[in-house]
């Protein structure tokens, strides 16, 4: 509830910020201000929207194309919002520095280039966020790890949000080109669906069909649990994934181990399920067989470290989406967003995300991607 509200305050902030500094300076009449007012107000509580109509935000049982439609139209918003807002401060600069008023500089000129500009970029990057996801091929040294599972190859699939956006064509294509790496194992960090198992059964089918010699292992991540986590696990199962719920399974390699470990997310508890406990997760592992970790947020990752993690797998930040909005996400996750980090003698990896969330369905310099990991043998960090 709290983080409705505060979202809602932040949209109704944004949407009196560009009223103010965009709309009511445009030299039109009184009616098209009132009516581009009107417009924007609605763009801005399309999430507001979506509860009143659907009772979720996060997923939305309309068709695609109004999906895609709304989205273009609130990513709009929120460019035309950034790109005042630079403005604004460029103007404030300029101001200061050479005594030119402010309207000289932010005319209807200028506000017209950034409304051509929002709604230009906006279409791109939703277009681009609806696209299959590319493979991104990284390597990863874990200390300590057996030279029998140097070149064991992991592919990590995160943030998939199979929706009404991401429906069953599209998942088939993600299955299809992760099982064409011919991975040794298949590791999902959450956020697979939104939407009920009523809504998402025919859309999340496909995922049935991925294979791994060594399994199918995934996590929850905070979206399982907005839609009910207790019948999604169970779902997952019956597809052939093994869930981990703060667990872990040992994968076995000639007379060699590899843990993987899976953690829930932070939402758990709200939904009366227990948080992330890597303690847990871990108890009964084997002391000196190198450790993957599944964990959906990035944060928290020092912990992992801490406690002997040789490499964590999460996703959640989306990649900032936007180029340059990763300085705003980075902020709510501890400073990581997307790609590795060193984290003392653990590798950190964040994924971009193989989809995203419908609500704000935009990519711009920051692409989604299926990862594939090779896993090298070699001394710590």
């Amino acid at each position: 509830m709290v983080f409705y509200i505060v979202f809602h305050i932040y949209l109704t902030v944004a949407y009196l910020y560009v009223l103010w500094r965009f709309v009511l300076p445009l030299p039109v009449s009184r009616g098209w201000r009132a009516l581009l007012a009107l417009l924007l107000l609605a763009v801005s509580k399309y999430h507001l929207i979506l509860i009143a109509v659907y009772g979720t935000m996060f997923s939305p049982e309309m068709p695609r194309v109004a999906v895609l439609l709304a989205g273009w139209l609130f990513c709009a918003f929120v460019l035309i919002l950034v790109f005042t807002l630079l403005t604004d401060l460029a103007c404030g600069v300029l101001a200061l520095w050479r005594r030119v008023a402010i309207k000289r500089v932010f005319g209807w000129r200028l506000r017209s280039a950034i409304a051509m500009a929002a709604l230009l970029l906006s279409a791109v990057g939703v277009y681009q966020a609806a696209q299959l996801p590319e493979v991104r091929r990284i390597d990863v040294t874990i200390e300590h790890l057996p030279r029998s599972l140097d070149g064991l190859r992991v592919v990590q699939l995160t943030d998939l949000h199979i929706s009404r956006l991401f429906q069953k064509e599209w998942v088939e294509g993600v299955v299809s080109r992760t099982n064409a790496l011919n991975a040794d194992v298949i590791l999902i960090s959450g956020d697979l669906i939104d939407g009920t198992v009523e809504a998402r059964k025919d859309d999340v089918a496909p995922l049935g069909k991925l294979a791994a010699p060594l399994g199918v292992i995934a996590i929850p991540g905070n979206h399982e649990y907005y839609f009910d986590a207790d019948r999604w696990i169970p779902e997952f199962q019956r597809l052939g994934m093994r869930v981990l719920v703060n667990e872990h399974v040992i994968l076995q390699k000639g007379a060699d181990q590899l843990v993987v470990a899976g953690v829930t997310d932070e939402a758990a508890p709200a939904f009366g399920h227990e948080g992330p406990n890597l303690l847990r997760a871990l108890a009964g592992a084997p002391l000196n067989a190198p450790v993957i970790l599944l964990k959906h947020r990035p944060s928290g990752a020092p912990d992992s470290a801490a406690a002997g993690v040789g490499l964590q797998l999460s996703g959640h930040t989306h990649g900032g989406m936007i180029k340059g909005l990763d300085l705003v996400v980075r902020s709510a996750n501890q400073g990581f967003v997307s790609g590795s980090y060193d984290i003392g003698n653990m590798r950190l990896y964040v994924s971009n995300g193989t989809g995203l969330w419908n609500g704000f369905p935009i990519r711009l310099g920051v692409p989604a991607e299926i990862t594939e990991i090779t896993l090298r043998s070699g001394p710590a960090l």
